[in-house]
């Protein structure tokens, strides 16, 4: 008889002290191979596929979706293959006439099985591996031939599974997924059991609880008489005592918005940064892609991955802006040199805003750069990028063009010392030779740590990468 191995959650890379478990990839009684993909977990701005170490049968999930994990905490247990499953154990469980019911409805529906999986309870006809029906540790008794007193589990995590029992909808097992919507209907005495969800396969979502404590009325017109109305509207949990407005939303800070939050918090609080910046003339750059689209549609770099070769270059030149700033446990801080550039770059995507990097961008062309910022791009969006991707960066390019803005005085992204940012290109009035043109108008703006280096040397760097957008051709011919 082998007891399961317990897989803890591991530390994915730079760090990381949690992870927002996002989907479960197998169920409780699946069996498993090694490197298999297990979880989802959303860590350092990316969506990380977790795999087992272990091959067997799944015995047990610790964790649900949307359920903040500690690193070295259980993840997953796993029976090892050709192991005996233990004999299950019976515990005794004392409890009060309103919970029975609840308790009942619950074994029955594991009697008749489901395809989500709750922590510690499976679809049956797997494995066969033993499962506990959990209760606080006071009113467990003992129930054994030795007289051995059974080991209850953590009262709080016994508290736990009562409370998935309470807000189960009968009938509907896994139907209420979010601990935020099960707080929210605790708090409301909303009975969940009487709410068809709106999600798939009928799962609760927050509006469907919010509907349910906030109904919107309508009155027709000449009567006093209420009914519901069809149409959502927004709806309010309580009064701010600050500013006397109705709260409509509250929101946690979490995943991406979190490391986000505490990225820029960080920096704005250890960097003394300065910000220098500078108008520029495109237009010959603008030019240039043009022509080389008219001969080569489909292989033109965009306009942002020649900046970034502009980029790369001026670091060469100007390495300073290229370090990191290590403290030791004494307090004494060195300047940390890197032997080339990983160049990060903004992206935008339905979950935040995420900064891959390209590594050894320094010794890739313009078209290279141009196929690395797209794949890159696309990985981010899609959720996979890796957290070497994601936390790698030396220098950080930002192009803020796109949003339709001239410029921005931009956090840098710690523990960076620099990042530039490109406005939008727009036709302006521009001094030519001493006559008045209208010519393609960008503006840089280099944020930097005055720690690292003076103004000087930011100056020099940003008039670098200017002079190259202007004058494109003879510059690309030195690089």
């Amino acid at each position: 008889m082998s007891e399961p191995k317990v897989f803890l959650l591991p530390d994915l890379g730079e760090g990381l002290t949690e992870a927002e478990l996002v989907n479960w990839l197998v169920s409780v009684g699946d069996e498993i191979r090694v490197d298999q993909p297990i979880a989802e977990v959303e860590t350092a701005k990316s969506v990380v596929e977790v795999p087992s170490p272990y091959a067997g049968t799944v015995t047990q999930l610790h964790g649900e979706p949307g359920q903040t994990l500690d690193v070295g905490k259980p993840l997953i247990s796993v029976l090892p293959v050709g192991a005996t499953a233990p004999a299950p154990v019976v515990e005794t469980v004392e409890t009060k006439p309103a919970e029975t019911g609840a308790a009942d409805t619950y074994r029955e529906e594991e009697k008749a099985g489901s395809g989500n999986v709750l922590i510690g309870y499976g679809t049956p006809g797997g494995s066969g591996a033993a499962r506990r029906t959990r209760a606080p540790r006071a009113v467990v008794s003992a129930s054994s031939t030795d007289d051995k007193p059974v080991v209850a589990p953590d009262a709080q995590k016994a508290a736990d599974d009562l409370l998935l029992l309470r807000t189960r909808v009968p009938g509907k097992l896994g139907a209420v997924i979010s601990p935020l919507v099960r707080r929210m209907a605790r708090e409301h005495g909303v009975d969940l059991g009487d709410i068809h969800g709106s999600g798939d396969s009928g799962l609760i979502m927050r509006k469907d609880v919010e509907a349910v404590i906030h109904p919107a009325v309508e009155v027709s017109a000449g009567s006093t008489t209420e009914r519901p109305v069809v149409e959502p509207v927004e709806t309010q949990w309580a009064v701010d005592s600050r500013t006397g407005l109705g709260i409509s939303s509250r929101t946690p800070v979490k995943g991406v918005r979190k490391v986000v939050s505490a990225n820029m918090s960080r920096s704005r609080s250890e960097i003394p940064e300065a910000t220098v910046w500078v108008d520029v003339d495109a237009t010959a750059l603008v030019e240039l892609r043009a022509g080389l689209k008219k001969s080569d549609p489909h292989n033109t770099p965009g306009l942002l991955a020649f900046i970034a070769r502009f980029v790369t270059a001026g670091l060469k030149r100007f390495p300073d802006l290229n370090t990191r700033i290590e403290t030791a446990a004494d307090g004494s801080q060195e300047i940390v040199g890197f032997a080339g550039i990983n160049l990060g770059f903004a992206a935008q995507t339905d979950r935040g805003l995420m900064v891959p990097s390209i590594r050894n961008a320094d010794k890739l062309s313009a078209r290279e750069l141009d196929v690395e910022i797209r794949r890159l791009t696309a990985v981010v969006r899609d959720g996979k990028a890796t957290p070497e991707e994601l936390g790698s960066g030396t220098f950080t390019l930002n192009n803020y063009g796109v949003f339709g803005v001239d410029g921005s005085a931009a956090i840098i992204n710690h523990p960076e010392v620099a990042i530039l940012g490109v406005g939008r290109i727009i036709d302006k009035p521009w001094a030519v030779e001493g006559e008045l043109a209208v010519r393609k108008v960008t503006e840089l703006t280099l944020t930097f740590d005055h720690r690292v280096c003076d103004g000087g040397t930011a100056a020099g760097f940003l008039r670098f990468v200017a002079d190259a957008i202007e004058r494109p051709t003879s510059i690309l011919a030195d690089i």
